[in-house]
């Protein structure tokens, strides 16, 4: 290497140049920043002065990489809601304009990834890879955009499936009292979407970190985090992020939507996200409305579910289907938000607790429950062998009741009795296990065709294991039935009864010989 003086003179001298040409080239521009200055902090908000020119949900930027939302935009001063934890901030501490609105981070990498509503992650796999952010809050499709709502969104929930159909781009509400069962429902219903071509989003609200664990533990073990989303916000996070997350969830949820894809999405639960939301706005001295929630609850949820459908071809189909969790006290489903929820979507499904220590779990109330766009998102298929199956699980309930008084019935009362705890134990369900189509055919025209009438109710869930095991047996024209639009024709129906016929014959009674006659 040459260190002779001529050279190092020559390199420095083409150094000079270079950064003389660089100071030439460059214009100095003012950049106008907006900064503030914090005048009081609370738990989860904060008061600002001095950003006269800040919008409406614009991100701010606080010491200590926290950013807030811009919420209560006075004359005087500014209500920011904090997105994490505000222990070191103090009165009179700087804050900064951002210029823009939250966001978070979209894509197909963030599939079988956990995060929080920040679009960090919470799994320990290092940062989420993504290319693209999209706003939190975006408007819904205008009506023209949408189409109707004609596919099935199957849960593998014989209950559910048979009665209470879901059709992709619907938005059907979970509602129960604690502990009823509302969260395995929707976890099964995610668990069935392994084989369906759909992307699931899991957005958990103010769960316990165990609950969210357990949760998480149980879609890794059955292999739905290859295709499942998880969002969360604890319960021990700040209740800025609590507020935010349902709208990330579904932003994530929605880009995935307008590429053609058919979306579920679980809130877990609004009613952690309406208390969030109360807190937040009583902190803000946000007047209180009726049961001390602020008038505008309505329009958050409703902001947020509208977002839900099912998009025309033209916009390449795509769907977005909403499962939001609502909890009730003491079942009253007349509560202030459980009844917003109710009037936002297209039907519920309703948790009994008197159902659920009876032991006949999901323990859906059919009476209550109901599905507005019905009939027209299920299958031909279903609707001939489950059109009479509400009617006499109804009949059956109300005589129910008169039975327990010791009544003397008639045989065919009786009958529609036996018949209707033959329905009962059907559709009771493991938790974790959905069925697929073709077995909820068999066991239902197995049900309707009253080949189960006369096996003893203990019988009745080992017979219906091997009504899913002759699935098989049935032949491969019929199946495909099952999964098309077409009608189960008669001849159908007759096959699969033989089939039926012959796995139940086992658990039915035998005849008992006459004894034969000495003469």
């Amino acid at each position: 290497m040459n260190n002779s003086p001529d050279s190092l003179h020559s390199i420095f001298d083409h150094a000079f140049v270079g950064i003389s040409r660089a100071l030439e080239a460059f214009t100095p521009r003012m950049t106008p920043r907006g900064v503030g200055s914090i005048m009081t902090v609370s738990i989860g908000v904060a008061k600002v002065s001095g950003l006269p020119g800040v919008g409406f949900d614009e991100l701010v930027k606080f010491p200590g990489d926290l950013y807030g939302i811009a919420f209560n935009v006075d004359e005087e001063e500014i209500g920011v809601v904090l997105l994490g934890a505000c222990w070191h901030l103090h009165a009179g501490d700087e804050v900064e304009r951002t210029g823009r609105v939250m966001d978070v981070p979209v894509g197909y990498g963030l599939i079988g990834r956990v995060i929080d509503p920040l679009g960090g992650p919470l799994d320990g796999k290092g940062p989420v890879p993504s290319t693209q952010r999209l706003p939190i809050e975006r408007p819904a499709r205008p009506i023209m955009d949408r189409a109707p709502v004609t596919v099935p969104l199957q849960t593998g929930l014989v209950v559910i499936d048979a009665l209470i159909p879901i059709g992709r781009g619907q938005r059907e509400l979970i509602l129960g009292d604690r502990q009823t069962g509302k969260s395995a429902i929707a976890i099964d219903t995610i668990l069935n979407q392994h084989d369906q071509n759909v992307l699931c989003v899991y957005c958990a609200i103010g769960q316990r970190a165990s609950a969210v664990a357990k949760v998480i533990a149980n879609l890794r073990e059955k292999g739905a985090m290859d295709y499942t989303v998880v969002v969360v916000a604890e319960g021990n996070d700040p209740p800025g992020l609590a507020y935010i997350a349902p709208y990330a969830a579904t932003s994530i949820a929605e880009h995935f939507m307008e590429a053609g894809r058919d979306v579920l999405i679980v809130y877990d639960d609004l009613t952690h996200h309406a208390r969030a939301y109360r807190e937040l706005s009583l902190l803000l001295r946000r007047p209180p409305g009726r049961e001390a929630f602020p008038g505008d609850i309505f329009y958050i949820h409703s902001r947020l579910l509208e977002r839900a459908t099912h998009l025309r071809d033209d916009l390449h189909g795509g769907s977005l289907t909403a499962l939001p969790i609502i909890e009730t006290e003491a079942q009253n489903i007349s509560a202030y938000i459980p009844t917003n929820l109710i009037s936002i979507t297209d039907g519920q499904i309703y948790l009994s607790p008197t159902l659920f220590e009876l032991g006949v779990l999901p323990a859906v109330d059919v009476g209550k429950s109901v599905s507005r766009v019905g009939g027209k998102a299920q299958r031909a298929v279903y609707r001939a062998v489950a059109g009479d199956l509400k009617l006499a699980y109804a009949q059956f309930t109300e005589l129910e009741s008169f039975a327990k008084f010791g009544t003397r019935l008639d045989d065919h009362t009786r009958k529609i009795i036996e018949h209707g705890q033959r329905i009962r134990a059907v559709l009771k369900q493991p938790e974790l296990e959905p069925v697929s189509v073709p077995e909820q055919i068999v066991i239902l025209v197995a049900l309707t065709g009253g080949l189960l009438d006369s096996v003893p109710i203990s019988k009745v869930r080992d017979a219906e294991k091997a009504l899913r095991k002759a699935v098989a047996d049935v032949p491969v024209e019929v199946r495909k039935r099952f999964s098309s639009n077409d009608k189960l024709s008669d001849e159908d129906r007759k096959v699969i009864l033989q089939v039926a016929g012959k796995a139940v014959a086992p658990f039915q009674p035998q005849p008992v010989p006459e004894p034969k006659k000495t003469s």
